[in-house]
């Protein structure tokens, strides 16, 4: 029997707005598009976990097992590389297998290895069995996000992905206060009762029975979108010169040297204040800081701040789609930039009122997440093309770049400087952030719901 066949009339305008696939033989139709809220918010709270378990949980967590300062600082530092060097393997999650597949998969592998830590953590030799581990967890996260950065792609219709930034950074910051915060927190009230060993231990294991169920739930949620298939399904394209053509693809782009001048220093201001904040919040006036208490320093900037960058990147998104990326990119420019000032005014005035500090922290980091908004964008408009996942990864990857060397240096500048000239140099380094939008191309309907994709 004919495929078409199949096709009753009654699912004509369903496979019309793409909606499903066409059934063959006996087989369900399997859903192309289902609706964002069920699978974003979920997809990333998933990718934002192991990355803080890597990452920052791991230290808390040998601190309290007794290794020194010395051997956390360094074998948890070298557990960064993954992320680092991940668009150098990108173009295999590209070219084998779908990127659905890779997102159940390697949620199955990072719960299978926080199962494997929660056993070695109270046993003999647990330092060099649990970092073995987590070089696997660093490795699958890694791997896990770009498949997700990809399906997120390839599963929406593009004036969706502008609008759904914003959702998928709270949920990924969402992750990172539930790790960070709630699991740190849960083992600290166990300790008392079962040891720090096995506190942790049954830590370990909630966390891996969090992403037993979320890998279940992806593989009946997540749809199937007809343009998620292996790029060199082919059969006879050889994998080497695949991955090196997808690759070099990026960079054969007629605007490659204004991309990279826009990934890398748009941000350039911004990578050397995050560093910053903290440590100006809480360093004593006599050092030219504010002399809050850590308690304090959580409250404004881990909640109220974050909270008003949630919002902003959340309007970002919305007001992107909107009226595209090419109408808001410069106000999105200036309400980025602009609020540096408050840190300014901050270290000359040093005030002592709460209110006003939270006031203006909120204010900073709401245009942070505004203007953060059209850099998001901007990479998912640099992946456009056929290897839409490389490139993206690649996107990433200077990103990561932008925001890691300068932020490097930012902290023997303070000590040169004080904070006072610190924060006027900052100003001076948001120079970048407004010559680097004139240099780059923006479709005028880019991130514009309604846009044909």
């Amino acid at each position: 029997m004919a495929k078409d066949a199949l096709i009753t009339p009654e699912k004509e305008p369903e496979l019309e707005a793409g909606m499903l696939k066409p059934e063959t033989g006996n087989q369900k139709p399997e859903p192309v598009r289902r609706s964002p809220w069920l699978w974003v918010p979920s997809l990333y709270f998933a990718e934002g976990i192991p990355y803080v378990i890597v990452m920052m949980v791991s230290v808390v967590m040998y601190k309290r097992l007794g290794i020194s300062n010395t051997d956390i600082a360094l074998y948890t530092s070298w557990l960064y590389l993954p992320w680092v060097i991940k668009p150098l393997w990108s173009p295999f999650v590209e070219m084998i297998r779908t990127k659905r597949f890779w997102i159940v998969a390697m949620q199955v592998l990072i719960g299978a290895s926080l199962a494997l830590m929660a056993l070695a953590v109270p046993g003999p030799g647990f330092f060099r069995w649990t970092l073995a581990v987590f070089w696997l967890l660093a490795f699958s996260s890694a791997t896990h996000d770009v498949a997700a950065d990809g399906f997120y792609m390839l599963g929406l219709p593009q004036y969706q992905q502008a609008a759904f930034i914003g959702v998928r950074t709270i949920f990924y910051r969402v992750a990172m206060i539930a790790a960070q915060g709630g699991l740190v927190v849960l083992a600290g009230q166990l300790e008392p009762s079962l040891g720090i060993p096995q506190a942790w231990a049954v830590i370990l294991w909630l966390t891996a029975a969090v992403f037993a169920a979320a890998s279940l739930y992806h593989f009946f949620i997540l749809p199937y979108p007809p343009a998620d298939r292996p790029a060199g399904q082919g059969g006879r394209e050889n994998l080497a010169a695949g991955y090196f053509r997808s690759i070099s693809a990026f960079f054969r782009r007629k605007d490659i040297l204004a991309v990279l001048a826009f990934l890398l220093l748009y941000r350039f201001a911004e990578a050397q204040l995050v560093k910053m904040v903290a440590p100006f919040l809480l360093d004593p006036a006599g050092k030219g800081g504010l002399g809050l208490t850590t308690g304090e320093v959580g409250l404004i900037y881990g909640t109220v701040g974050l909270i008003a960058m949630m919002a902003g990147g959340l309007i970002g998104g919305y007001v992107i789609s909107r009226k595209g990326l090419k109408f808001w990119i410069w106000i999105m420019v200036f309400v980025m930039h602009l609020p540096d000032l408050v840190f300014v005014y901050l270290s000359f005035a040093l005030p002592q009122d709460m209110k006003l500090i939270a006031s203006l922290v909120a204010v900073e980091q709401f245009g942070y997440g505004f203007g953060f908004s059209a850099y998001a964008v901007f990479m998912l408009m640099v992946a456009e093309g056929e290897y839409k996942t490389v490139h993206y990864a690649l996107a990433t990857g200077f990103m990561a770049l932008g925001m890691m060397i300068p932020g490097m240096f930012s902290g023997w500048i303070q000590e040169q400087v004080g904070y006072r000239n610190l924060f006027l140099w900052i100003m001076l380094s948001t120079i970048p952030g407004f010559i680097v939008p004139a240099l780059v191309r923006i479709d005028p309907e880019y991130g514009r719901k309604g846009r044909r994709d």
